[in-house]
């Protein structure tokens, strides 16, 4: 065999940039291909790759690294140096097992039940106003109910301040140029104050709690973490929680655009709101793929790669596969729960296993913090008055427009 073909450039970078989430899948069709060589980030060859079998494969423990697999920049605004997921091996299983302890059920429930009680005490400013933007109000909301589950309540003033780093920290992660240096500052600050909390948790001040734990925590060798390096993990709990404010904001969409699932969920068990909420995270785009350093030669389609060699795995397209998902253009929760998906076809936050692996230990909070969402936006009563709701495909991570307006009744 000849290997995935490669694309004729000398960088595919703007391109890239430029298109976003069909950047991929425009190649895939070109070159009659689901894996394809490019060049990006100043002319590095690296292996595009989608589908199941691919997802198993780069999920594979001990493969790949992600280490010099992310641009600076988003590395910087996302994860940042010596964070559990720029390790490797033991260590990362190691640092992994705390965000498992810390992310068990019993409180994932306490996150959602601050959730919903932050969303009630916001949703009256709401009605006081008669509207609101959803994204915005989402920060607010998911960055009080974060911080005070973690250990670090937060006054009004304050809590404004969080929320709008923390959303500039996401905004800027698949951008270049002013929305990205304004994630990287904003996220000084931030992280300055995340080590205020670590200091004040080792000094005595904070009862137990997720930050404690970090604060706490001791690495394979005994050693309490660097103090910047607790910070950052603690950041690591509290930032991604936030980020949920765009699949609250997917999970309207989806009500807006398939109203009889409003119907359909009016009284619905648990188990119905879990699966609206997987089929928005697998349906609206998130992040269009995940990086990896290879830690050891590999052969794939036939071809020798070298030990260090780049690849990227297609987590949208994977998503939205034809060879594992029925009609994968259509939104259909109802895949959810006839058990059409697995560890590997569905990847919005990775693949595999989470103990071993490099996926996101918080996606059971995910799907509790959407699911409670969505339970609320089918109670409400509002109008989705005309506005922009197109999403552009080359913005990464993707949001509406308009951010997703709703009026309501004083």
């Amino acid at each position: 065999m000849a290997g995935p073909p490669r694309e004729r450039t000398l960088d595919a970078t703007l391109a890239l940039l430029r298109e976003g989430y069909g950047f991929m899948a425009r190649r895939q069709a070109a070159l009659g291909s689901d894996s394809f060589r490019t060049r990006l980030m100043g002319g590095q060859d690296v292996l595009c790759i989608k589908g199941e079998a691919a997802a198993e494969f780069f999920y594979a423990p001990d493969r790949f690294t992600r280490k010099g697999a992310l641009p600076p920049t988003t590395l910087l605004s996302l994860q940042d140096l010596g964070s559990v997921q720029r390790l490797d091996g033991s260590a990362h299983r190691w640092r992994k097992r705390l965000f498992l302890q810390v992310l068990s059920p019993p409180a994932v429930t306490r996150l959602g039940d601050l959730f919903d009680a932050e969303w009630d005490a916001r949703a009256a400013l709401w009605r006081e106003r008669g509207e609101a933007t959803l994204y915005v109000e989402m920060g607010q909301v998911l960055t009080r109910a974060v911080c005070t589950w973690g250990g670090s309540p937060l006054g009004d003033h304050e809590a404004g301040r969080r929320a709008a780093e923390f959303q500039a920290m996401i905004e800027g992660a698949g951008a270049v140029g002013p929305r990205n240096w304004k994630g990287l500052a904003l996220r000084s600050r931030t992280e300055r104050w995340a080590r205020r909390q670590v200091a004040d948790a080792r000094a005595g001040t904070h009862a137990d709690s997720p930050l404690a734990a970090v604060a706490f925590h001791r690495d394979e060798a005994g050693e309490l973490l660097p103090e910047r390096t607790a910070a950052v993990e603690y950041l690591n709990l509290l930032r991604p929680t936030v980020a949920v404010d765009r699949f609250v904001v997917f999970c309207a969409m989806a009500l807006h655009d398939q109203p009889e699932w409003r119907e359909r969920l009016a009284g619905a068990d648990g188990a119905t709101y879990a699966a609206f909420a997987q089929e928005v995270r697998r349906f609206y785009p998130f992040f269009p793929a995940v990086g990896g350093r290879a830690l050891q030669p590999f052969e794939w389609q036939g071809k020798r790669f070298k030990r260090g060699a780049w690849v990227l795995l297609d987590t949208h397209g994977t998503n939205r596969d034809p060879r594992a998902w029925r009609e994968p253009e259509r939104f259909d929760p109802g895949r959810f729960l006839r058990d059409e998906a697995n560890a590997f076809n569905f990847c919005p936050q990775g693949a595999g296993d989470v103990s071993t692996g490099h996926r996101c230990p918080g996606e059971a909070a995910v799907v509790e913090l959407m699911a409670r969402a969505t339970r609320r936006l089918v109670a409400m009563a509002y109008e989705v008055p005309p506005q922009d709701l197109s999403i552009d495909a080359g913005r990464m991570p993707a949001i509406p427009k308009s951010r997703f307006v709703i009026r309501l009744g004083r």
